[in-house]
This record gives structure tokens, sequence and C-alpha cells, in this order.
């Protein structure tokens, strides 16, 4: 078996393209020379190391035997075969070897590419359902959450078809969510009052302003856009934290607490300060021990009455807006000694009396009244583009509204069985509701659970040249619009399809780079894409050990996120290059990120682009919050874990799970001092069966140790002893901390973009990248050298190329 795990750092040899003989040194050796002398002792007929035979395969002709010659171009790049203490060959006959060999595979492939073959049935994901939704009613809300969970394909991305299951949890789901959006789009009033409640976390830090949403000079609270079914009477009720005897927190002084609607004040109220009789011992609310309670009317302030009447009763337009709750700010100091920083178990376990006041949660209920007239919402603007003047003219101008809608939601010209199907609901909802819009919801509701508007369909045509086709137009258009907005194509889009002009190449160009420009490309690529390739969604599963480390909260893993999503919008929206991921100078914080990082002078919950100063410690993807904290432990780093979600998504070397039955515990040994961890992992190395990928991921995860769980600088480990964050490659070269690490990457300038080629063009896809597309990969990649592989000649490049423009044929599976 040629196991990707013991492949390391494609920057650990010269790029191939680089390859040529030392000054007065012998000239590369061919591949079947480099072969013959370093290979066939262990993978030949005979002994068939790791199940491979290189004796029967030709070299000279790799396109004949491509899936095991892709594999040992892999391995040449990495300078991973012979192991270490073997004789092995010099770098430039890796580079030579692996240079010809990927020749003769790039040249087979350019003559005949194979496009691979996707799934024939693609069901939109959650977040694609989302934003179609977004997108066709005008209306920004989050049903994500009624939704079946999506599962992830190899821990990758869930847009891949072959994941994308459909089950009778989904068709129920559908049925309700479709329901709920097109009553909201249309401006039915719902049967009855609802209540929607927002909460805060417990363990976020409620000390500066919130949101952006939220004024200048506020603190706390949270900002809720919200969208209101009918114009009519609401009720904004808002609940204050509680510790989890559930007392009321920071209710030792008065507090000015205000309540907004886009911006106005509707109501200011004043928390805190009224509690009557003797407080509870300071940590001690709700304990119950003698002595130590507070008085009666205390404890009743502090569980019932402290937050009781923090309502505001007001009539509102239908249609999205902004709800604000929060503080108004006031800085105080505490008296006495200062204290060392806690907050971990503290910001649950203490009433902190005198210390802020905190929202718990946000309530909104209605409509209770509703006024005469449907308000003109934008949803009712999006959807209703004639309004009927009289009975006789309502099934005209419904077959406009529906074949209108259709086209958006099939993605597709309507036929017209299409309009026929949806007017048949709309005369059955025209029946029942009383009303043209109730005819119009119950179509639309129809239009939703449609197979082709939650289904992607590939057919194959009746006959397909060498077995592979061009998709259509049409299918082009679907495929673009998801890779780069995770949506339904827009009517342009729309419309150069029909026309049969999108995947002509000046104007499949212009639309690339139209669609960029959309602010739609960078939340898809960054929420959607990066947040994915680097484990982002991650973060909130993040659970730090508070008294290892007590002056962590949640607003800190926040902040690590944020940090993360606003470095890599940057990158998008400045076209700059993919390896500035890895070697950027700057990065994005604010005043607590800041803090942690040991960055002076920010001061504010706004976040700002920072250049960095200290280049051994910051820059670049490599050292930021996020990606270190969800691969460490609670209470210890982990150079397994970094080391594995370098090779997964830095190296694009996806590392297989632990042999079955093998002891992954690494559990400290007896004795007064324990070893340290890299001496722990030696001994965890030991047993053959681990060494094999270890010996590979652990000395990159190695190079991070100065990193602790949560992101701050170390110079001592969890054992008390410095910090030894030196690694090796698996070819023996040495690696020092963040910028070996950070050098080993860049040294070859190709090894970083073909990464992200890699998982860019399997997110677009939506299918794991094989073997077959690797000659695409290097052309895209080599493409965009000359523009110094920015995000947009990498992005053009996947457009053109022939997986992403075509597919294989095959006769349809009984699965499909």
């Amino acid at each position: 078996m040629i196991a990707a795990a013991v492949v390391l750092a494609a920057g650990a040899t010269p790029s191939a393209g680089s390859a040529q003989a030392p000054a007065g040194g012998p000239a590369p050796l061919s591949p079947e020379a480099l072969i013959d002398q370093y290979c066939l002792g262990c993978h030949n007929a005979r002994i068939r190391t790791a199940d491979l035979d290189l004796e029967t395969l030709d070299p000279s002709n790799p396109a004949a035997d491509a899936e095991v010659w892709e594999k040992v171009v892999v391995r040449l790049h990495a300078g991973s075969m012979p192991p270490v203490g073997n004789p092995r060959p010099d770098d430039a006959s890796y580079s030579s070897a692996a240079a010809a060999l990927e020749g003769g595979l790039d040249t087979a492939w350019a003559a005949n590419p194979d496009p691979g073959r996707i799934g024939a049935v693609h069901r939109l994901n959650r977040v694609e359902y989302n934003n179609a939704i977004r997108d066709l009613f005008a209306v920004d809300l989050d049903v994500t959450a009624l939704l079946p969970g999506d599962e992830t394909a190899d821990g990758s991305f869930d847009n891949f078809a072959d994941s994308l299951t459909i089950s009778t949890a989904h068709l129920e789901r559908y049925l309700s969510v479709a329901r709920q959006v097109t009553r909201l789009a249309t401006g039915l009033p719902p049967a009855s009052p609802a209540v929607d409640t927002f909460e805060i976390p417990l363990h976020v830090l409620q000390n500066d302003r919130q949101s952006e949403d939220l004024p200048i000079g506020s603190r706390g609270g949270m900002a809720v856009r919200y969208h209101f079914p009918v114009d009519g009477d609401y009720v904004i009720r808002v609940r204050l934290q509680r510790q989890y005897q559930a007392y009321l927190k920071g209710m030792g002084w008065p507090q000015q607490l205000d309540v907004r609607l886009d911006g106005a004040l509707l109501e200011r109220f004043v928390v805190g300060g009224q509690a009557e009789g003797r407080p509870a011992a300071a940590s001690f609310a709700g304990a119950g021990e003698v002595g130590f309670a507070g008085d009666p009317e205390w404890e009743e302030y502090m569980q019932v009455t402290g937050d009781a009447g923090l309502e505001v009763r007001l009539s509102v337009d239908a249609g999205p807006h902004v709800v604000g709750v929060s503080f108004v700010r006031e800085l105080w100091e505490p008296e006495g000694l200062p204290q060392p920083l806690q907050r971990g178990r503290v910001i649950g376990n203490d009433q902190v009396y005198m210390d802020y006041a905190n929202v718990g949660s946000v309530e909104i209920a209605g409509p209770f009244a509703i006024a005469g007239a449907v308000a003109n919402t934008p949803s009712r603007e999006a959807v209703f583009v004639c309004e009927p003047a009289a009975l006789s003219d309502e099934r005209a101008c419904a077959a406009a509204i529906l074949e209108r809608m259709a086209r958006q939601a099939y993605r597709r010209p309507v036929q017209e069985g299409d309009v026929r199907t949806l007017m048949e609901f709309f005369d059955a909802g025209r029946i029942e509701g009383g009303s043209f819009d109730s005819g119009i919801q119950f179509a639309l509701e129809r239009m939703l659970v449609d197979p082709d508007f939650l289904l992607r369909v590939y057919r194959d045509p009746a006959a397909a040249a060498d077995g592979r086709y061009r998709l259509s137009d049409l299918e082009l258009a679907s495929r673009l619009s998801f890779f780069l907005w995770s949506t339904i194509p827009d009517e342009r889009l729309l419309t150069l399809a029909a026309e049969g002009r999108l995947s002509e190449a000046g104007v499949l160009d212009a639309e690339v780079r139209r669609m960029l420009a959309d602010p739609r490309a960078v939340r898809a690529l960054v929420g959607d894409f990066a947040s994915q390739w680097l484990n982002l969604r991650r973060v909130p599963e993040v659970v730090v050990d508070p008294g290892v480390y007590p002056h962590y909260d949640l607003s800190l893993l926040e902040g690590f996120r944020t940090e993360t999503e606003l470095f890599v919008a940057s990158t998008i929206v400045e076209d700059r290059s993919v390896r500035e991921l890895i070697d950027a100078d700057y990065t994005f914080v604010n005043e607590r990120l800041a803090r942690q990082y040991g960055i002076p002078g920010i001061y504010g919950s706004h976040f700002r682009r920072v250049n960095l100063r200290a280049r051994e410690q910051r820059g670049g993807l490599l050292a930021h919050g996020a990606l270190l904290a969800t691969t460490s432990y609670p209470d210890r780093t982990s150079p397994v874990l970094r080391g594995k979600w370098l090779m997964d998504n830095i190296l694009g070397l996806p590392t297989p799970p632990p042999p079955a039955g093998v002891d992954t515990d690494l559990a400290e040994a007896a004795g007064p001092a324990p070893p340290t961890m890299r001496e722990r992992l030696e001994v965890h190395r030991a047993n053959p069966a681990c060494n094999s990928c270890h010996a590979v991921i652990d000395p990159l995860g190695f190079a991070l140790e100065n990193f602790d769980v949560i992101g701050g600088w170390r110079g001592i480990d969890e054992a008390g002893r410095p910090v030894d964050a030196a690694g090796t490659t698996v070819g023996g070269a040495p690696v020092e901390g963040l910028t070996g690490l950070r050098a080993l990457l860049l040294d070859d300038p190709e090894a970083f973009p073909r990464t992200v080629v890699e998982k860019l063009l399997a997110y677009a896809l939506g299918r794991r990248v094989e073997y077959y597309d690797k000659p695409a990969v290097r052309r895209i990649v080599r493409d965009a050298a000359s523009d110094d592989y920015s995000w947009s000649s990498l992005i053009l490049g996947i457009v053109r190329s022939p997986p992403f423009q075509m597919r294989s044929a095959a006769e349809a599976s009984a699965a499909e």
C-alpha cells in the first residue's frame, strides 16, 4: 500500500521544474535509473513491499499506469523514499525524475483529458439551500438549523455529491421549511403568535461593544437581525444572565440597559442596585450554607424580580429590522489590591455582584395584533411582479409570477408542464386560503419541494465522443454559481446560459471576474470553502481547561475565528497570492486578541488590520489562534494533531486513521516529573505500527510547540521545561520553529498553491480529487505562476479546466 502518511512537505526538495545538476556534479538520474538503483530492492515482483511492484511497470510510459505513477511523483517531490538511513538520490535526481514522470503523464492527459464523473444526483446542502432561499425571496433568514445536518466526506467538504443523501427526515423538513419561508415571503400572517429566543453563551464576555449594529459607547448585549412577518404588535423581552445556580450576575450597582429598533431608542431600563437586605457572600450565591446566604428579599431579587419587566411592546412594520439590546458603557476599576485575571469557571460560578450585568437572552414575540393592509416588504417586491386589478386578471398574473420564480429556482427555462403544475397548486391555495396571495404562497411552497430545485441532476447525452462530453451551458451556470456563490445563478448568468453564450471563453472569464467582485463570492469562499478547509467550523467545539488557562473565555475563541475569516477574505478581495496565506506580515485583531498575541497599542472591540513586527512569532495562517486551538487538547498542545492538520490541509497529503487495535493513549508516565511531549512521542513511535505515520507527522507538529493551547507564544511547555521546537523532514532536513516551517513550505513556489488548487477543485466539483485530476491541477498551477498564484488566476484556471467543464459518460448505475 502506498500510504500518503509517509510523505512529507512538498517543499522538502526543489520543485520538479527546477531540476538541474550541481555545478561540476554528476547529471541527475533518469526515472528508470533512479528506480532501478533505489526502489526495486523493495518494490519488486517478489517482495512487493507496501504491495507495490515497480519492476513490471514502464516509467517511460507512465500514462499506462497513471494511478501508480502519480503516487510515485508525490514521493519523489517529498524525498520520502528510500527511508532515511538508506542510500538516497541527490535532490537534483529526485526533481528530475519527478519532472520526467509528470511530463509523460501531462502529455498523455492533454491529448485525451479525463474529466472524471460526479454523481448523477447532487442535492443542495444546507448552506446552498439557505442561500437559494435568500436570493429567491430577498429574505435574510437562517433556516440551516431547521434542516438535517450534511455529512462531510472524509473530513473535507459538505458539498460532495456522493455524501449528500436524501432521507425521509429531509423530505419532512423540506415540506415544513417551504411553508414557513413562503408564508413569510408572501406576507401571510402566522397562524398564531410565536416566540423566537436568541441567547448569548455564558462564556462570552460582555465588557465591550458587541456588534457594529450597536451604538458606539454601548457594552454587552446583542443585535438581532429579524424579519417581522406582518405589520403588527410585538413584544421584545430581555432576560439577564445568570450563573449556574440561576442567580443574576452583576446586580450590585445600577446600570442602564437600552432596547433599540433599527438604532432608535425604544426604552432605557435601570437594572441592578435595587436589592434590599444583606447579600450573600461573594461567590456563594445559591450555595445554601448557613451564614453565607443572603436575606430573603435579596434572594428573591437575585433570582426572580431583578430582571422582571424588561420588555417593550411596540408596533413594527413587516420586513427586516435590527433589534438591539445593550448597556450604556460605564468604566470602573475595583478597589483594593489588584487580583489575578480569572475567567473560566468564575464566569459560570460567581454572581460577580459588583461587576457588570450581562444580557442572557432576547425574546421577540408576536404578532399579537395585525394591521389590516399587507405591507410592501423586499420579499413581496421580489415575488409579486404584478398585482391583479380584477378577479379575471388573477390567473395571468399568477402564471407570470410563477414562471419567473420557477426559472430562478429550477435554474433553467421553464416548460409548459412546470407552470401547469404550479398553477394547479395556485388554484388549490386560492380556494383554501381565500386570496390571491394564498394561492401564490401554496404554489411557491410546491416549487420549493420540487426535485428540480433541491437537486442538480446530470444526464448523459445519447452519444458522447470518447466517453466524455461537455456540460451544457445551463449545467455550467449552476456549477459556476454554486462554486463561487454557494447559491443559484442570477438572472444574467441564466440568460447567458439559455442563449448558449456562457461557455464562450471570453464570456466565461468575464462572468467569473464579475462574480468574484460580488460580495457573495467572499462570503461563500470564506464561510464555506475556507471554513471547512481550515477547520474553522470546529472552533465552537474547542474545549479549554479553565484550571490551566484561567484567563480563557469564549470571546477569545470568537476572535480567533474572526481573525482568520477577515485575513482570508482580505487576500481574496485584494486578489493576493495564495502564498501570502503562509507568509503574510499582517493580521486582523481587536483589543482582546491583541492582548493574547502580545501586540501593543490596540484598543476596543473593533477588528482592524495590523502589521506584525515579531515575524518569528506571528505571520500567516500557521500562527492563527483558531488553527492552533482546534489542534490542541483542553490542557496541552498536541504535535500529533498539529502535524496531521499540516499534512492534510497545508501540504495536501491526507493521513490515514490509526490502525485498528493500536494504543493511542499518551497518559503521563508515573514519576515525580512527567517526560516532555517529545519523549512521550518517542516511546509511542517505538511501536512499528505507529512509527510509519508518526515519524512524519510528529516532527511537523513540533515546529509549532512554541504556541500554547490558545495560541499564546511560550518558552516553557506544560512540563515546565524549555520548549524544543526543532523537527526534521522525512528526508532529514532540519526544521526550526515557525520560521523554519514557513521557509520549508515556501521553498518550492508551486507546493502550497498546488494544495490550494486541489482543495478548491474538490470544492468546485463536489467530489474528491483523484489521480486523473492531477495533470489538471499541475496545469492550473503552472498557468497561475505568471500572476504569482493570485486567487483569481487559480479560480479562472479551475473554471477553464476539463474537470470543471466536462464529465465522463458511463452507464447509469442502479443507484443513479
